[in-house]
């Protein structure tokens, strides 16, 4: 049954309040019925679906102007976001820190300052278009989920994750460079977008930010860049990346961390847990202290499942981190999951590769919206864990979002037949903005 856009979760239209300044009037209402749809469309997410479960006087014309060339602003969008997202994590952060400073043993003097420390995570996900051939931005991209190089769109996206929390930052569009020569707009390269997030992100007050990137990103210009701001960087390492290793007469030379992690014996990999939603599976771990070249001091990560397994089973990190213990570094190197997971539900819940707009900025602004909708289910499966102690996926805080809707329109319905509303004038109010 279509959802009326006037019945709402008090939830989501306080949150939905946070963006007022962002929308004009007319644009503000498009606003509300993409991520209403979001809440209760099961099918493909196209614009035209959206429509169908929402009960709102709107077009697919004026949707599709929205998406593509309406006044507003993904930047201002992202910026309420983020300090809604700042204004919610402070007494966290403040209730963090003294939390660590009780559990500092007494002694003379000052304390040490303590340290909560937030993730900045940086990955691009390949939505497959493969029959599309109209939309801007199309290129062959290498999909991870698909395993081949696949026409479509190239999402880059940084997400910040604090306590628990996650806040999405503002989604960018990747272009290879044939693809902009053909439309005439300047060339980004992906460093290029990495390197711009972090030195333009801005993280909440009294943290500290360690950055998490896959191998693809372990350049030079990214790890000084965030080194410069005093930042951690825990980074994926490519099997052919060479480093220093030191002899036992103390000769140092140059081999890759493939040669290196073949010269290990079994004996030299340490059991450790790699930290999982279901609590964690055990690989086998070594950490050397080493230089990299083009990355400076630093420490290596190896992984295998086995002691025993082969090159193509093993996998390879590196960190900032020069003192952290092996255990350590695998936590940190296990958050970067993080984002594939949220990736993983992005197309799931909103359907992120569904759109059938065809502007590169009405693509941008679609991911955009979609980014602000789990950004709100991520809200309420917070407060339903403090509520409750119980953990929820961003899909059973949907589900919870719905089941609230579903009462409420039915509390509606009720009060308007005991207002003597006829069946007509009720049928009528729950129209859809577009019949199948």
């Amino acid at each position: 049954m279509p959802q009326p856009v006037h019945i709402r979760d008090v939830r989501l239209t306080q949150y939905l309040r946070r963006f007022s300044g962002v929308f004009s009037l007319p644009q503000w209402k498009y606003f509300v019925t993409v991520l209403l749809g979001l809440v209760h469309c099961d099918e493909r997410r196209s614009l035209s679906a959206l429509l169908r479960h929402v009960a709102v006087g709107v077009t697919i014309f004026g949707l599709c102007y929205f998406l593509r060339a309406a006044p507003w602003s993904v930047d201002d969008l992202t910026a309420v976001r983020q300090d809604y997202f700042y204004e919610q994590m402070a007494p966290v952060v403040a209730a963090a820190n003294q939390e660590l400073c009780a559990q500092q043993p007494r002694r003379r003097g000052r304390r040490k300052r303590t340290v909560v420390t937030g993730y900045l995570i940086l990955d691009d996900a390949t939505h497959v278009k493969r029959y599309a051939r109209a939309q801007e931005g199309l290129g062959y991209h290498y999909s991870g989920t698909e395993k081949q190089v696949v026409n479509g769109h190239s999402l880059f996206q940084g997400v910040y994750l604090l306590a628990g929390r996650v806040l999405p930052l503002t989604p960018r569009l990747y272009r290879r460079r044939e693809t902009c020569e053909a439309e005439g707009v300047p060339f980004v390269s992906k460093i290029d977008l990495a390197y711009q997030e972090v030195i333009t992100f801005t993280p909440p007050p009294d943290t500290h930010t360690h950055l998490l990137i896959d191998a693809w990103y372990t350049a030079r210009v990214i790890w000084r860049a965030a080194l410069d701001r005093g930042w951690d960087v825990t980074a994926g390492l490519k099997s052919n990346r060479v480093m220093r290793r030191t002899d036992p007469d103390g000769t140092r030379r140059w081999v890759t961390v493939q040669e290196y992690a073949a010269s290990l014996s079994a004996d030299d990999f340490k059991e450790v847990v790699w930290p999982t939603e279901e609590g964690g599976k055990v690989v086998y771990a070594h950490l050397v202290r080493t230089w990299v070249r083009k990355l400076g001091p630093c420490q290596v990560l190896i992984v295998k499942p086995d002691p025993h397994a082969g090159a193509e089973q093993t996998r390879y990190w590196v960190t900032s981190r020069l003192e952290d213990t092996v255990e350590q570094v695998v936590g940190h190197a296990a958050q970067r999951w993080d984002i594939e997971v949220l990736f993983a539900d992005f197309k799931e819940l909103v359907g992120s590769d569904h759109y059938q707009v065809r502007s590169a900025q009405g693509i941008v602004r679609f991911w955009a919206l979609g980014w602000c909708f789990i950004q709100f289910l991520d809200e309420v499966r917070a407060e339903h864990y403090r509520r409750t102690g119980e953990r929820l996926t961003l899909g059973q805080a949907r589900q919870q979002i719905r089941e609230a809707h579903q009462q409420a329109l039915l509390d509606w319905i009720f009060d308007q037949i005991q207002a003597g509303a006829t069946r007509a004038e009720i049928r009528q109010a729950l129209e859809p903005a577009m019949r199948l």
